[in-house]
């Protein structure tokens, strides 16, 4: 479901003429699944499908990248069986080898240029071991990309014991200078997962967390904070209402001494999540702090240069847990296809 960005926001005017133009039913896409939003990046949708019948699910289920605003879409190819059966689990044992897909996020000159094409990343978590693979719409081809034991991460046995059963698909997904970071933090670990897009060989790591106590249900966001180092937006403790924004000393993928950068009052008497973040913006949900009968108080963006908060969408009515930013209009696919 499309919600559009209400007004005064100044896009509210471009999100009511794509809410018009744009198909995001997805019944431009000719199948028998049903189709789920895994990810949204550049104007580029990626949708997991799933059999309309009660059968046991497999490991990788079937994906495609559309363009909702064009209505064109590219049905991805299945994972190679060499691919699959190098898992560690490569049946359909959900509890033992857990698959999420995502798109990797186009570079700034890649947008300018109008680039077309897109890659997905396929990450399966399983029981002592993480592994990655790269689809190009350029080759038409999955890749190996990645692939780490949970013990070669450096982690203690406790941290093991407890992250390597905590599926990324539970954890927040964050992207910032070509890397993706996972937190634990609703999970009371001060740790982040790295994985490194930069080099054709993917990388997986750990680093720490900035020291303090994070709010484990307000969330955190992990962005781009200028001259290559990484900052963080979060909340000290469950019930504080300022959001605190910390930097990385330390240019790089994997930050270090990390700095208070600035504090920032939110309004009194209400509680803030955050829900989602692009370069450019923070999307929070906002609830009433004393309020147990209709506690949702709106959807809400901030500059991530500017601290400048802005209503997005206000109904009490829509709450959604997992929250996907639609951002940009996109150039068309160069045709419908299937790879």
């Amino acid at each position: 479901m499309f919600y559009p960005t209400l007004p005064p926001h100044p896009s509210a005017p471009a999100a009511h003429a794509l809410d018009l133009a744009a198909d995001f039913y997805f019944t431009f896409i000719p199948s028998h699944y049903r189709w789920t939003v895994q990810d949204i990046h550049d104007g580029r949708v990626l949708l997991e499908g799933d059999i309309e019948k009660d059968e046991r699910p497999p490991v990788f289920k079937d994906l495609a990248v559309c363009d909702p605003l064009h209505r064109r879409y590219v049905l991805l190819p299945p994972v190679p069986h060499d691919l699959a059966a190098s898992l560690e689990h490569p049946f359909p044992m959900v509890s033992e080898a857990w698959c999420k897909a995502f798109l990797v996020p186009l570079g700034e000159e890649e947008v300018a240029a109008g680039e077309t094409t897109f890659r997905v990343i396929l990450m399966a978590n399983c029981k002592t071991s993480l592994a990655a693979f790269v689809f190009s719409s350029s080759t038409g081809q999955w890749e190996a990309a990645a692939s780490k034991g949970w013990s070669d991460l450096a982690l203690g046995k406790h941290d093991m014991a407890e992250m390597s059963w905590v599926h990324p698909f539970i954890l927040r997904r964050h992207y910032a200078y070509d890397c993706f970071y996972w937190d634990w933090v609703e999970f009371g670990r001060k740790k982040l997962l790295l994985l490194d897009t930069r080099s054709r060989k993917m990388e997986f790591s750990i680093a720490d967390l900035p020291p303090g106590e994070w709010s484990t249900k307000g969330g955190i966001a992990i962005v781009e904070a200028g001259e290559g180092k990484l900052g963080m937006f979060g909340f000290h403790g469950e019930t504080s209402p300022d959001l605190s924004y910390t930097i990385a000393r330390n240019k790089g993928k994997s930050p270090s001494q990390w700095q208070m950068e600035k504090t920032i009052s939110l309004d009194y008497g209400y509680r803030y999540f955050i829900r989602d973040a692009t370069q450019r913006y923070l999307v929070f949900t906002r609830r009433e702090a004393s309020s147990l009968e209709n506690p949702l108080a709106g959807y809400f963006s901030m500059d991530v240069k500017t601290f400048q908060l802005q209503r997005l969408y206000d109904d009490p009515q829509y709450f959604i847990y997992r929250t996907h930013t639609y951002i940009n209009f996109p150039p068309s696919f160069l045709s419908s296809c299937r790879i």
